[in-house]
């Protein structure tokens, strides 16, 4: 009891050192058209889950955590693009009001978990607290320790509510994530995803590897376990998620009925006003 992050930080280092080692780098590289032709048989199988999230009432709940330049949003974005934003919901929470910083914590999450039809997926979670606010001190130790305490407890309700939870963590090598957050600063597309927190992160990895270390070994549970996925490789961490999911939420193909679209309508005497429309400007 008592015992600071720091305290622990010094008897971990070794491991740390080691278990921080860079992910296997890839074999070979994915080419963008086997890339393309590989996701967009995934996107069908996505639309044909929605379908059957819809048809039976299924409560979806998928959270994506990982350093900062991980690639949750890539991914995030890969699972919804060609699927309904009203089934796929995103949630990514800002900073707590200073109202929801007094209430309890977990509070502010619940009520974005899905409701039956839906397919919610947390970009950053209640997991937050075990990490960012952990390593930033944002919170206090014991707040951390009741939280990782707290988590099981509250998952456990979670799941056995009949919710389908899926945990990601998405692992990165030092050297992958200065390559990303250094092309963020020279991208002029990219620059408003590296905020004043990330540069205050990037200087603490081994903080992040030790609460992450905790975060697992307290959470990690059988009826909501952590997966990890390697990032290195954008493409390939995305076309991996997305068919993990895709085996761990039972779905069956349902049939569509063929779709024909039906005679339009005969002018009935309409005529064209004679209105200036304000066109823009074709310039492309």
């Amino acid at each position: 009891m008592g015992e600071t992050m720091a305290a622990r930080a010094e008897k971990k280092a070794p491991r740390d050192r080691k278990e921080d080692a860079a992910p296997p780098k890839d074999d070979g590289k994915l080419s963008r058209k086997d890339y393309e032709v590989a996701l967009e048989k995934l996107h069908v199988e996505l639309v044909k889950l929605q379908l059957w999230v819809q048809h039976k009432g299924l409560k979806v709940c998928i959270v994506f955590e990982g350093r900062d330049g991980a690639g949750k949003g890539g991914t995030i974005k890969a699972i919804t693009e060609r699927v309904s934003p009203r089934v796929f919901r995103v949630v990514a929470l800002p900073a707590p009001t200073e109202r929801e910083k007094s209430q309890m914590y977990l509070q502010r999450y619940v009520p974005h978990l899905p409701a039956a039809g839906e397919i919610v997926i947390f970009d950053r979670s209640w997991y937050n607290r075990a990490g960012v606010e952990r390593v930033m001190g944002f919170c206090t130790e014991e707040q951390a320790r009741k939280f990782l305490g707290a988590v099981p407890l509250v998952e456990k309700a979670i799941v056995d509510s009949g919710v389908i939870l899926l945990k990601y963590w998405l692992e990165v090598s030092p050297e992958e994530q200065t390559r990303r957050l250094e092309a963020r600063i020279n991208d002029g597309r990219k620059i408003w995803k590296l905020s004043p927190m990330d540069l205050k992160s990037y200087s603490r990895w081994h903080d992040y590897s030790r609460a992450r270390d905790d975060m697992f070994a307290a959470t990690d549970t059988g009826f909501a376990p952590w997966y990890v996925a390697r990032s290195e490789n954008k493409r390939r961490v995305r076309l991996n998620i997305i068919t993990h999911l895709l085996s761990r939420i039972p779905y069956k193909d349902l049939p569509v009925e063929k779709v024909k679209l039906p005679k339009r309508q005969q002018a009935g005497g309409y005529e064209a006003p004679d209105y200036q429309y304000k066109y823009v400007p074709e310039r492309f």
